[in-house]
């Protein structure tokens, strides 16, 4: 069976996104214009605009296409923003944020996974503005100020180098606290934390809480 991606990614948007409380136009066009399931593996490609957290390997995942929509609209980019994403993955919500802002740098831990996401995105000729670098967030460090910083994968604490990373007027959106209730807040320069919602992902590769001995 032929599926009709078109019609799914529309669908996405009007019965997951949207209801959701992601008004963004500007983000909704991205959602409803971008492929998703070109950043799907083969065998999942037919999943690629439900309700559901997909397999990239690696012990990774693809978040639910309402986290990533509400991500987009949190962050709020600027067509002069340059933004730090932290943790590739797939490389979809790279190619959003490149369309959303000037320049997005990502950073990714696994090399297989940055390689995939860098041949996704050139298979449909998406972020030029992109680039991709192999890197543990927790230990890389730069010279370089962000205006939005973008974590895919949930922290038990905010490592302090991210929001030291930022710009005077930037932001950082991250998903952080301990499962199964995390909370997704956007963290300002200046250290104000606002609060956006609850959910629950994976862990950040090393941001997981210590495990917890029992007696």
């Amino acid at each position: 069976m032929t599926i009709d991606y078109a019609h799914a990614r529309e669908l996405m948007v009007e019965q997951q996104i949207r209801p959701w409380d992601v008004l963004d136009i500007r983000v909704l066009d991205v959602l409803a214009q971008l492929p998703r399931e070109a950043f799907v593996a083969e065998t999942h490609r037919k999943l690629a605009y439900t309700d559901v957290e997909l397999p990239l390997g690696f012990g990774q995942k693809m978040m639910k296409p309402v986290i990533e929509g509400r991500t987009l609209q949190a962050l709020d980019l600027q067509p002069g923003d340059e933004v730090l994403e932290i943790g590739t993955g797939s490389g979809y919500l790279s190619a959003c944020m490149g369309a959303l802002a000037r320049e997005v740098l990502s950073l990714e831990i696994q090399p297989e996974l940055a390689a995939t996401a860098r041949a996704n995105l050139d298979a449909k000729g998406l972020g030029t503005n992109v680039r991709i670098e192999t890197a543990d967030a927790l230990t890389w460090d730069t010279e370089r100020r962000f205006d939005a910083i973008c974590v895919t994968g949930a922290v038990d604490t905010i490592p302090a180098r991210f929001t030291q990373w930022l710009r005077p007027n930037g932001r950082l959106y991250v998903i952080r606290g301990q499962s199964p209730v995390m909370e997704a807040v956007l963290v300002k320069a200046d250290g104000s934390i606002d609060s956006l919602f609850e959910t629950d992902i994976d862990y950040l590769r090393g941001a997981a809480p210590a495990p917890q001995f029992q007696l």
